[in-house]
Formats: structure tokens, sequence, C-alpha cells
């Protein structure tokens, strides 16, 4: 393999990477929602983070596009179940705005 191939096959892999470190620490980030989002919820994350760091994947781990279809996928599955919780929970009063409070008396 010429030294050109290996320098795009190198670009590929670190490209594929950062968007799969990108896409992980998303996920992470919706952890504190864990509480709410019930037992699919919690599969769909531990079952994307797992899926990304173990070595078995449907394509070798240089090339991370099966992860980050993963991530993605588990991102947009929680992502509709946040709406799903939002939509189905009282909403909370709007905090009242400067025009209705009254002033305080000295």
């Amino acid at each position: 393999m010429s030294n050109e191939a290996w320098i795009v096959v190198g670009i590929i892999a670190v490209v594929t990477l950062a968007g799969a470190v990108f896409l992980a620490v998303r996920v992470i980030r919706t952890r504190r929602l864990l509480g709410t989002l019930g037992v699919s919820g919690k599969v769909a994350f531990y079952g994307a983070l797992v899926y990304t760091v173990l070595p078995v994947d449907l394509l070798p781990d240089p090339i991370y596009l099966d992860d980050m279809a993963v991530l993605t996928g588990a991102l947009l599955y929680l992502g509709r179940l946040v709406r799903q919780r939002r939509a189905a929970s009282p909403r909370l009063p709007a905090a009242p705005s400067d025009a209705d409070r009254t002033p305080h008396a000295p």
C-alpha cells in the first residue's frame, strides 16, 4: 500500500474516532436522566456504551462508523424518551415576570 493510501486510512480513522468520542460524551451526558427514562432508557444507554468499548464490532475498530451509528441511535432514542416524559409530566407554572411582582413596602 502506498504512503498516500495509509495517510487517507489514518485520516479516516482519526475522524471517525473523534466522531465516536463526541457521540459517547453526548450519551454520557444523558446519564443524569436515566432515573426518569425507565428500563428501556438504561438498556439503550449502557448497551451503546458497552458496544462502543468492546472490541467485538461489525467493522474493525480503526473504523468507528458502526460505533457512531449505535451511539447516534441511542441518542435519538433517549431524546425521544425525554420528549415523551416531558409531554406526559404536568407543566410547571411559569415564573412570574417583573410586571406581575408587587413592590415590597419599606
